[in-house]
């Protein structure tokens, strides 16, 4: 098994307790980052660029696998601290927080030495710092992972930030009868880190067909099932959607997909932290934001086996409304039990059916 590396930050203390207010009611996910990427937008005003494109790291490593190689006297740190704290008020906690998180993930160690051995000069810190308060790059991808369920997911531009609400999913397949031993497709893998969790729920038999036709979200998903040990589980295949299934057509458990499903008109008004960093390709649900999740329910059938189960993370309430509508009157020979489920914020979130 792979040696796994963590990142400095206890996986407990990475998010906020999840909020149940009336506010998430009127939120998409994905019009949202995280909480530790998208909070920024409400307190820091967006630096405005002309080319949206955001030019690759030089080291696309994870920050917190980076080696720690670089001497910095003590005081050199402690400056860099008061100056990066002066970027932003007082009460911006979040950022505050970000800037604890930045200096535990580049540190080799959690305690104190002089001089402090880190993991990337003290100037590329600064540089990190600088383009995710004043260009709201994602924290996630300033450091390079995101914390997940009880993962430590590596991300970079180009692969989508795995959601809070999202985590819920692998709850879902593990409420399904003799998953353990069956066969998964996630389609749309982004990170793996769907993927990955699975995996670690399954027996000897079970294996999970990780796709996605990003050639950077196969790369990252690599190395995240690597990190975890679970190559023996996560078979990743370069593709569209269901076109890398042919050979397991009518043989799956099941099928999960978290899709772009955000209508094509809403993108200009996404949050900066998403629309100038996350990719397009992950985010866009054509007009509607229904493209890609109708193709889904129209391949669906010629993968399940009798029994299979689906799940399928929407836009929220309206999105999932219909398909289970559409499901449940088009498809109704082929599925049953077909529908939306809620997620923390009791938006519907999922839905889920059975093959019969």
């Amino acid at each position: 098994m792979a040696t796994l590396s963590l990142s400095s930050r206890p996986l407990t203390s990475l998010r906020p307790s999840r909020p149940n207010r009336p506010l998430h009611r009127l939120l998409r996910s994905k019009l949202l980052a995280s909480s530790s990427s998208t909070s920024a937008s409400f307190l820091t005003p967006p630096t405005p660029r002309s080319d949206p494109t955001t030019t690759p790291d030089t080291d696309p490593t994870p920050l917190f696998l980076r080696p720690a190689t670089h001497p910095v006297p003590a005081a050199a740190l402690a400056a860099f601290r008061q100056r990066a704290a002066a970027l932003v008020p007082p009460f911006a906690r979040h950022l505050h927080r970000h800037l604890r998180w930045l200096l535990a993930d580049a540190s080799s160690s959690p305690d104190p030495s002089d001089p402090a051995l880190l993991r990337a000069p003290l100037g590329d810190l600064e540089a990190m710092w600088e383009r995710h308060v004043r260009d709201r790059r994602p924290f996630q991808y300033v450091v390079g992972n995101e914390h997940w369920r009880d993962l430590v997911v590596a991300v970079r531009e180009g692969v989508l930030i795995p959601r809070p609400e999202t985590e819920a999913v692998v709850d879902m397949v593990r409420g399904v009868e003799g998953f353990e031993d069956g066969w998964w497709a996630d389609l749309g893998t982004g990170s793996g880190a769907i993927a990955v969790a699975v995996a670690r729920e399954l027996g000897s038999e079970g294996k999970v067909l990780a796709v996605d036709v990003s050639e950077v979200a196969v790369e990252v998903a690599r190395l995240n099932v690597q990190r975890y040990g679970v190559q023996d589980k996560v078979e990743i295949r370069h593709g569209s959607w269901f076109e890398p299934l042919e050979d397991v057509k009518g043989k799956l458990t099941g099928v999960i997909s978290n899709p772009p499903y955000i209508p094509a008109d809403d993108l200009p008004g996404l949050q900066p932290e998403v629309g100038w960093h996350e990719p397009k390709l992950a985010l866009d649900g054509g007009k509607d934001g229904l493209e890609h999740l109708l193709h889904l329910c129209e391949g669906l059938s010629s993968v399940l086996k009798p029994g299979g189960f689906f799940v399928f993370e929407t836009n929220g309430n309206k999105q999932s409304e219909f398909l289970v509508d559409l499901i449940s009157t088009k498809w109704s020979s082929s599925f049953h039990n077909v529908k939306a489920v809620l997620d923390f914020a009791d938006i519907k979130r999922f839905v889920t059916g059975y093959r019969r």
